[in-house]
């Protein structure tokens, strides 16, 4: 018997083990490539405080922070996530279902309501989150489609605010020019779509199979970042987000405008001990002596939010961009298209 079949009969055997009500999900228990961290197996229903509502997960969304956290990098959050294996043995934040359970003092759903929003261990029929993570689903979009939204709908939002750009109020963005690395990707789609419904001028980057994608979400124009340099200075803009990029703080800083706003937020090419964090903590320390601003983010989701996206959801201000679909046992193979960098907006999970 080879080492994986003893390892699947190992598993087969902890499964039949298992007390009380069990399920199907992904299970990550240790960091590397998906095809080597991560497969199905049955384990128990997770428990719910008194805070907490128990989903029936109809679809969840593959993220960026689920990859981090499936290949244990950058190291330097390893004290987050654990040091020799997740802490959360099973992976997927986003997702989108069905009430099953409530806890005691949940006052804002009930049973059968129809509910998106961030949990733990997503990747699986059932998973917790907090009430205060979820909204309701707006009846005339998808699971599917509901699954792709917190994470990343919630971060293009936190990003644009902190360039200044409040997408609730009434065209507060018009006039300025912003400009969008990583427009095509599951952050910057909505952050495309979020400035022009704002009132700006926006420019995307992406590679030239993607131009079109990125134009079609409301872009003005398109750069292909693979043919031409997108921060040499010509263009200057009032608002960058950063999402997909590595470049210096000097680039960015060439092209804003003398009082424009870089907001950084990813990059996955700063080595593997701190990702883009030295990056993003230099842009920090030379923000406070110049006249532009230079800042970060990390994406956070909340009710407010929640409920603020499924508003522009249901009246089609927004729509997500759903690349590619996986079934829950073909998590591994969504996990390997994903880190390929072809996906086009994002990749949903179908349970």
């Amino acid at each position: 018997m080879t080492t994986g079949q003893q390892a699947k009969e190992s598993r087969r055997h902890k499964d039949r083990a298992l007390p009380g009500p069990t399920m199907r999900a992904i299970v990550q228990e240790g960091y590397g490539s998906a095809a080597d961290v991560l497969h199905e197996a049955r384990v128990p229903r997770p428990d719910i405080s008194e805070n907490e509502v128990l989903v029936k997960v109809r679809a969840a969304g593959l993220d960026r922070g689920t990859w981090h956290i499936a290949t244990g990098l950058p190291y330097a959050l390893r004290p987050v996530y654990g040091f020799k294996a997740p802490r959360k043995p099973v992976p997927g934040l986003d997702l989108a279902g069905t009430v099953e359970a409530v806890g005691a003092k949940v006052t804002r759903f009930a049973v059968g309501d129809h509910v998106f929003g961030s949990g733990r261990g997503a990747f699986a029929e059932y998973a917790a989150a907090r009430e205060n993570q979820l909204a309701l689903k707006p009846a005339n979009i998808t699971f599917e489609q509901a699954a792709v939204v917190p994470v990343s709908a919630c971060t293009a939002l936190i990003a644009l605010r902190a360039g200044g750009i409040d997408p609730g109020q009434d065209q507060p963005a018009r006039g300025q020019r912003v400009l969008v690395s990583g427009a095509s990707g599951g952050v910057g789609s909505y952050v495309v779509q979020f400035a022009k419904a704002a009132g700006a001028e926006v420019t995307g980057v992406a590679s030239a199979a993607k131009v079109e994608m990125v134009r079609a979400l409301g872009a003005d124009r398109v750069i292909d970042y693979t043919t031409q340099d997108f921060l040499d200075g010509t263009e200057q803009y009032d608002v960058i987000i950063d999402i997909a990029g590595n470049p210096s703080v000097s680039r960015l800083r060439r092209s804003l405008t003398p009082s424009g706003t870089a907001v950084i937020t990813g990059g996955e090419e700063g080595g593997t001990w701190t990702g883009s964090m030295d990056r993003q903590l230099r842009a920090l320390a030379v923000s406070p002596f110049i006249r532009q601003r230079l800042t970060m983010i990390v994406g956070t989701q909340n009710a407010p939010d929640l409920e603020y996206l499924a508003g522009l959801l249901e009246a089609r201000t927004i729509t997500p961009v759903i690349d590619r679909t996986y079934p829950l046992a073909q998590v591994p193979d969504a996990m390997r298209y994903f880190d390929a960098g072809k996906v086009r907006g994002k990749v949903a999970i179908t349970l």
